[in-house]
């Protein structure tokens, strides 16, 4: 367990689901919050909420003059969480440009426009915290899941580079893919939602995840598990089962 108080962490995407519910815990074990998204109001409620010192920075992941302008305010940190996301049920014979790239900007680019406001300093006085939310997505292309599914595979190569870049310094970098978590991105999901998981649950097992030096996480277990072997499949046998009609 590590020693969390006085520590100051930003987390990015807290206003609510998963996000919210990590501010929550995390500011239980004593650390000081800067909590960021888009909706204000939302971020005000949480601050109320949380039982430790906590601040909110409302700001667009998607614009990059609004993420260097919080990173600005946000100011020095000890460690930051990256639990923006945007998931939109897209096939490929139904290609939506905007809403693909729309999950592109969030999910990829909106983290690399974050991490590249915060990871210089921690390099420069060797010490620093990078968590990265992804998903069992990432493991192999979803039907339906055209954008969601190649982002998140994206935000898992980044932190498997930095991780591996920055291995043997005192910054560390997670990933954690977490499978369903009951929240409004699936609110429009038809598929079947096996092993969903609270927010809170889903919170508990990435602050469990946190409090080591482990690097990557896929959970539930079970259902994690699944996703890592589909990596090992023939494409003919992934696609019967992923993929029937």
């Amino acid at each position: 367990m590590r020693d969390w108080s006085g520590k100051r962490y930003w987390l990015v995407g807290a206003s609510e689901g998963l996000g919210r519910a990590l501010a929550l815990q995390m500011s239980r074990a004593g650390v000081e919050l800067v909590v960021s998204a888009r909706s204000e109001d939302r971020l005000k409620d949480l601050v109320a909420e949380l039982p430790g010192r906590a601040t909110c920075v409302p700001m667009d992941i998607a614009d990059r003059d609004s993420v260097i302008a919080a990173a600005r305010d946000v100011g020095e940190i000890d460690g930051m969480v990256f639990l923006a996301g945007l998931a939109t049920l897209v096939k490929t014979q139904d290609w939506d440009a905007e809403r693909v790239e729309q999950m592109f900007d969030v999910n990829l680019t909106g983290a690399a426009r974050v991490i590249g406001q915060v990871i210089g300093p921690m390099v420069t006085r060797d010490a620093g915290h990078i968590m990265l939310i992804g998903s069992l997505s990432a493991y192999r292309g979803l039907p339906g899941s055209i954008g969601y599914s190649a982002s998140k595979a994206g935000l898992m190569a980044l932190a498997e580079s930095m991780h591996g870049d920055l291995k043997g310094t005192n910054v560390l970098v997670q990933l954690a893919n977490p499978g369903y978590i009951q929240t409004r991105m699936q609110d429009d999901n038809p598929y079947a939602k096996p092993f969903i998981m609270s927010p809170a649950k889903a919170a508990q097992e990435v602050f469990d995840q946190m409090n080591t030096d482990r690097f990557h996480k896929a959970f539930p277990f079970g259902f994690g598990l699944l996703f890592r072997l589909s990596r090992f499949l023939p494409t003919s046998v992934y696609e019967w089962i992923f993929f029937r009609r």
